[in-house]
């Protein structure tokens, strides 16, 4: 529909003399808003949108540079809430170019009448909560003002332009354009000295079209991003074939996936892989040209870990090298200040091969800055280029700036949006903010959003916010409002999972980096698209967690608290094991119980590689026992480290813990000895603590021959392991040796009590239970000798025993007795570190490469084994060079 007729339309629809009365005011008509308008009809609300511009599209609609294109394929960025729409339908290209998404979302308005209910070429001025009406108030730029129940932000993430930073930018005498901006009827730049002043997406994507009608182009790059050739042209066979087999089950799919694409989890890590390997499948990935299998579909670790990310990063710049023949030029255009990923990637066409062109020259502003903008072009530190157009493609204020700009937001009490925002985006959900009721935003910072297939996230969030006010209004209340303590929790929620990837790493429009003044964070929600949906559904089936619902005739309720405080991969690995259905291990038996530990340990990631790994038998108390050494790559002789493996007493033996130690060894430089002990009920008490004290004692007299250096030996242990370390420290004390320079006791059993508040609040539903604690004691010990310290070391004397570290779990039956041991170590003298792990479980630290928050409690760990013996707390070469090492969040 043409501007003109569409603004004649929607005047005659409003009267600039009243206040339209409406249940639910719409700010922007792109893809989030049409689905809301549509939604709320069906749902019985009387509804209006509101739109700066002339027609509906939203991003769509202003974004028409040259080469604009979805970086999504276009048949997964689709509305899918009409089975019949979706067949209907068919995109032209696997990755639609402007002109047709806008076309698109014309049929979607014209489809469902949607436009009648659209306020076009309007802009709202204010917007106040009024307490007494319990209303939300809008003053419009054009036509009557609006009066509201609920006030819904659907504004888009990338819809504010980020102005020019440059001075002189007024002086210019030539044309200026934004690439956010640019004029609906074209640009014709042929014959035309252009500059583009920046390389993201926009860029990329214009940049070789513009090259083709410029008499010169210059291209003035800050910060070079990483990108991969579109391959445009139809949507490939195999991924159609995928959809039209069972289109439903492959929007559901989307809907659970992390990024909300049907793509399988990729389970294989990068050191598994050989550099053939590696290549093959970077290979595969540059040639299909499609954004979310490059950076999910590698390896598993791409996202998380920097050194495998690194190798990503090493193979495009080869790529680069090899089609853009100036060095020079190719190493500019190379990114290397930030991980493959942090930084949206971008996807282009010929955008490399353009600088080989003649009339194509690229400026390194890291090299040579911007000076000024002149009234005949641009002046940089080392030139001075003469210019007919200056294209800005510098990007968005996002998703913050997308709210912000449209006008100011006061909530109740007078509380303005941006002062609450002042030091960054604060939400609940990414959908709400305390202290302004009945205010939503569709994928809003604290959301996937933009780390997302944009389709699916607006879908899910239309659908929840529509079916809560739905339901709202069937119990009588009229407010909604999130609590301090539930937005709180999540901006913890929201700290846990950055520490999963990469993004924290880069300057970027992710962070408010881009934008001068901005406050930083990283605004959208990392940890995916499925576990995203299951919270909101989790807030709902919980009576509304984190909300506080009000009306007249109904009694208020608030169900206060946080959704989310366990860390959010541990969460993952918990969900993965409940959908797995295990049986409860205690139903299984000794034996049974065994074989299942065994085949379930077959599907766990590898431990990463370290210099030797090796087998022996070494005696025990009675006869001889099995251990596994892990050696350092480093020159020794090392410092041994003894280690007990968990498992209860039953289950588990010198190489169950495998990925652990093989950490250990990594990150503290030491030789770890694991040792098999014997298990109940064919060894029952005490025969695993006297095997414990007799291995340990074998190992220090035989540290020479085990490459070991000159100086006591440490004790380690996770769970029942980390009992016989103790144990063992008591015994070497009272037996005369050997000289234990530290323990570490991860997670252990102190005492034979089950009546500590851990065991109660943590008796089921994490994975280590109160009843299979219960099965374990039994099998290993009689009642009458629990309270013997070889059982219960916490019953026993503490002093002069050696320094400890102490790592708990929050949620852990036996997090209580590790802290109790901790600090009774620490009232009889004994120098003691503790972690308590803050939204972990018994056995997430153990979980190495597969719980990244578990990362800096190892750390932390290997450090304090360091500072036992002696040497610097932190490892110069420790193999690892990942940032994410040192800055994960374990408690």
């Amino acid at each position: 529909m043409p501007d003109a007729a569409v603004a004649a339309r929607s005047s005659e629809t409003t009267n600039s003399g009243t206040t339209q009365q409406v249940d639910v005011a719409v700010v922007g008509a792109g893809f989030a808003g049409l689905y809301l308008l549509h939604r709320l009809r069906k749902a019985g609300f009387s509804a209006v949108v509101i739109e700066d511009a002339g027609d509906v599209g939203g991003t769509w609609y202003w974004n028409r540079y040259p080469g604009a294109r979805c970086d999504i394929q276009t048949m997964d960025y689709s509305y899918t809430f009409d089975p019949e729409l979706d067949r209907e339908w068919t995109w032209s290209e696997k990755y639609a170019t402007q002109p047709e998404i806008l076309r698109y979302f014309g049929f979607v308005a014209d489809r469902y009448d949607l436009r009648r209910d659209i306020r076009f070429n309007t802009r709202v001025k204010a917007a106040n909560w009024d307490d007494a009406s319990e209303r939300w108030q809008l003053t419009t730029d054009n036509g009557a003002d609006v009066s509201c129940r609920y006030y819904i932000m659907a504004t888009g993430c990338l819809s504010t332009p980020k102005p020019p930073e440059i001075d002189g930018v007024k002086d210019f005498k030539g044309a200026i354009y934004f690439t956010g901006r640019w004029p609906h009827d074209g640009v014709d730049l042929a014959g035309k000295r252009v500059a583009v002043i920046g390389t993201g997406s926009s860029g990329i994507q214009s940049i070789p079209l513009i090259a083709e009608q410029a008499a010169h182009l210059t291209v003035f790059q800050r910060t070079a991003s990483f990108a991969l050739p579109a391959h445009n042209g139809p949507a490939p066979d195999d991924r159609k074939t995928y959809f039209e087999a069972d289109r439903a089950a492959y929007r559901e799919q989307a809907r659970w996936s992390l990024a909300g694409v049907p793509y399988p989890q990729e389970m294989a890590v990068s050191w598994q892989l050989s550099d053939a390997e590696r290549r093959e499948r970077f290979e595969k990935a540059w040639a299909a040209g499609d954004l979310v299998h490059i950076l999910t579909q590698l390896w598993a670790d791409q996202a998380a870990d920097f050194d495998g990310n690194a190798l990503i990063g090493k193979l495009i710049h080869e790529k680069i090298r090899a089609v853009v023949k100036d060095p020079d030029t190719a190493a500019a255009l190379s990114p290397h200040d930030h991980p493959f990923g942090s930084k949206r990637p971008c996807l282009d066409t010929n955008y490399y091969a353009t600088y080989n062109r003649p009339n194509v020259t690229l400026v390194n502003l890291r090299q040579e800055p911007i000076k000024a903008i002149t009234a005949s072009g641009i002046v940089t530190d080392k030139r001075s280029v003469d210019l007919d157009v200056i294209v800005f493609a510098t990007g968005f204020d996002a998703m913050t700036g997308a709210i912000m700009a449209v006008h100011p937001i006061t909530g109740r009490a007078g509380k303005s949006l941006s002062s609450v925002w002042a030091q960054g985006p604060q939400t609940y959900l990414g959908l709400t903010v305390a202290g302004f009721p009945n205010l939503f935003m569709i994928t809003g910072p604290g959301s996937p959003s933009v780390l997302s297939n944009m389709a699916v996230s607006i879908e899910q969030h239309v659908d929840w916010v529509v079916d809560r006010l739905a339901a709202l209004r069937d119990a009588g209340f009229t407010t909604m409002e999130a609590t301090e303590t539930a937005q709180a929790g999540w901006a913890q929620h929201m700290a846990d999972c950055s520490m999963l990837t990469l993004h924290r790493l880069a300057n970027t429009w992710y962070t408010g980096a881009n934008v001068p003044g901005k406050a930083q964070a990283l605004m959208p929600y990392t940890s995916g698209v499925g576990p995203y949906r299951g919270i909101c559904n989790e807030v709902v089936s919980r009576g509304m967690l984190g909300f506080r619902l009000t009306g007249p005739n109904v009694a208020e309720q608030c169900n206060d608290g946080e959704v989310v405080r366990l860390q959010p991969d541990v969460r993952l690995v918990l969900g993965m094991l409940a959908e797995m259905n295990l049986p409860q291990i205690e139903s299984l038996g000794a034996q049974g119980a065994r074989d299942f530990l065994a085949e379930f340990n077959k599907g766990r990631p590898a431990g990463r590689p370290v210099g030797e790994v090796g087998d022996g038998v070494l005696h025990g108390a009675d006869g001889l026992l099995p251990y596994r050494l892990y050696r350092p790559a480093t020159p020794g002789p090392h410092p041994i480290v003894v280690y007990f493996h968990g498992g209860g007493w039953v289950l588990g033996d010198e190489q169950s813990d495998d990925p652990f130690c093989r950490d250990i060894c990594r990150r503290s430089g030491m030789i770890v000895v694991s040792v098999g002990y014997r298990h109940a009920p064919e060894h029952r008490f005490p025969a695993a603590p006297e095997d414990g004290y007799a291995a340990t004692k074998w190992i220090a007299e035989h540290a020479a021959e085990l490459g070991g250096g000159p100086g006591p030996v440490l004790v380690a242990g996770w769970s029942a392991g980390a009992n016989i370390a103790a144990v063992t420290c008591q015994l070497a004390r009272d037996r005369g040796g050997p000289e234990i320079a530290g323990q570490l006791l991860v997670c252990p059993v102190t005492d034979c009590r089950y009546d500590r508040a851990s065991y109660t609040e943590n008796a089921v539903g994490y994975f280590l239970t109160r009843a299979l604690m219960f099965w374990f004691w039994d099998i290993y010990c009689s009642p009458a000798d629990r309270t013997d310290p070889r059982a219960s070391p916490l019953r026993g004397n503490l002093a002069n025993l050696p320094p400890a570290f102490v790592a708990t779990c929050e949620f852990d039956p036996l997090r209580d007795e590790g802290i109790e041991y901790a600090e009774a170590l620490a009232a009889a003298g004994i120098p003691v570190e503790q972690l308590q792990a803050r939204g972990h479980i018994h056995s997430s630290l153990m979980m190495v490469d597969v719980v990244i928050t578990g990362v800096s409690g190892r750390v932390k760990m290997a450090e304090a084994l360091r500072g036992f013996a002696g040497l610097p707390r932190k490892l110069e070469a420790s193999g690892d060079a990942s940032p994410i090492a040192v800055n994960a969040a374990a408690g």
